[in-house]
Formats: C-alpha cells, structure tokens, sequence
C-alpha cells in the first residue's frame, strides 16, 4: 500500500525575475489541482523576501507525483523560467503520526 507524500518546494527567484516566476508558479496551480492523486497544491510567497515561494503539496502516493513531475506543463514551467530561478530545493516528506 501507498503512503501519502508531503512535498515541500522552495523556490527563490532571481530579484530582477519575481513578477516572472511568480506568473509561472501560479500557471502550476489549476492543472496541477485536477491531476490524478493531487491532495493539496499551495503556493506561498515570503512576506519579508518577495523572491522566496513555497509550494506545500500533498499527494496520494510518491508513484502519483512522479507521474506530476513528468508532466507537461512542469516542463513549459521549467522552459520559461530557465535562468530566472537562483534556488530550488525539494523535500520530500512522511507525516509522523503519534
């Protein structure tokens, strides 16, 4: 049986790229929403440093967001944004329940 996969995706934008990265993020949203096995899809930009969004993701299963992770639109995400992002980092994460 699958277990629920939490993701935690840090992106920095470069300062000159915000208002872009940010337009492509949001793009991500609705169609990531309706795929397969997305639980939760939140984007969330840093009071303090404009430049610094989050998604928190839930997914039903690591085997569902993989299939995200290869789809199209990431792609034209990624094509868009080449060279405008100075960080991405990703964690992948388990809920701990007690």
């Amino acid at each position: 049986m699958s277990t629920q996969l939490t993701i935690f995706a840090h992106i920095e934008a470069k300062p000159e790229s915000i208002e872009l990265v940010k337009s492509e993020l949001v793009k991500l949203i609705e169609i990531t929403r309706q795929e397969e096995g997305c639980l939760q899809y939140d984007l969330h930009q840093d009071n303090d440093n404009p430049a610094v969004f989050k998604f928190y993701e839930n997914w039903e299963s690591h085997e569902l967001w993989q299939t995200h992770m290869s789809n199209t639109h990431l792609a034209a995400y990624m094509e868009a944004t080449d060279g405008a992002v100075a960080e991405f980092v990703l964690h992948k994460m388990s809920k701990i329940d007690n």
